[in-house]
């Protein structure tokens, strides 16, 4: 059985406007993929088909081989596929070892196992000086890690990471990079990484690819996306070239 996250010609329309057209993307085990593309070219709404929060109009979704369309985001979870947000979305009234632990119950851990679970992820990421920390009043950047501990409770098959680095310094980013290889060498999830920041795509990724309008322009390794006249005119040499990425 094959051992990826799959998306087979989707395509999504919002009342006529077709924000995803017959995109196919594949995330292996222990690898790092990338998703780029501009503002608006459909990246988190293929996150959202991948995860359930969107159905597709055409399209299939495939979790190591077996379809699962149709079913809600809450059990997409539980098959091990985690994600997190542009937003967050913490319980911001809970504090952060709560916010892990919370997950772990509804994964259907004990209370006790849970908050074991959760103490335990937050050392591994290096975060445990939080735990007690309310989550709606930490600094922007610490909200992602935390969101990413959150995403890992249980350890899942697949994370997908919705622009992880917004926000962060270069130092910060860098940081982001040796979590997110932590995390392929000892979890062995498969990772997606949406992200603008095109300097750790290209540094971190195995493979890319590059939506356009709701397209696929490019696929390869960072070295053909780098190369890619059509990925420059459409993305990099715009947008990406004005938060400094070199090419």
């Amino acid at each position: 059985m094959a051992q990826s996250l799959s998306a087979t010609d989707v395509s999504v329309a919002f009342e006529g406007l077709r924000a995803l057209s017959h995109v196919t993307l594949d995330v292996p085990r222990e690898t790092v993929t990338g998703l780029i593309g501009p503002n608006g070219a459909g990246k988190t709404t293929l996150v959202n088909v991948l995860t359930g929060f969107q159905k597709p109009t055409d399209g299939t979704v495939s979790l190591d081989g077996e379809s699962i369309a149709g079913v809600p985001p809450y059990k997409v979870r539980q098959k091990g596929i985690a994600r997190t947000f542009q937003s967050g979305r913490l319980f911001s009234d809970l504090s952060v070892l709560d916010n892990l632990e919370v997950t772990g119950v509804g994964l259907g851990l004990s209370r006790r196992e849970a908050a074991k679970k959760a103490d335990e992820m937050l050392d591994w990421i290096g975060i445990s000086h939080l735990a007690e920390r309310t989550a709606g009043g930490l600094p922007y950047t610490d909200e992602r890690r935390v969101a990413i501990g959150r995403a890992l409770m249980l350890e899942p098959k697949y994370l997908l990471l919705d622009e992880p680095a917004a926000g962060m310094s270069a130092e910060e980013a860098n940081d982001l990079a040796q979590l997110i290889r932590s995390i392929i060498a000892e979890v062995k999830c498969g990772v997606l990484l949406i992200e603008h920041n095109i300097g750790l795509v290209l540094t971190i990724c195995d493979h890319i690819h590059v939506l356009d309008s709701g397209e696929v322009i490019e696929v390869g390794p960072p070295a053909a996306i780098k190369a890619s006249e059509r990925v420059r005119h459409a993305y990099m040499g715009t947008q990406a070239e004005a938060e400094g990425a070199v090419l």
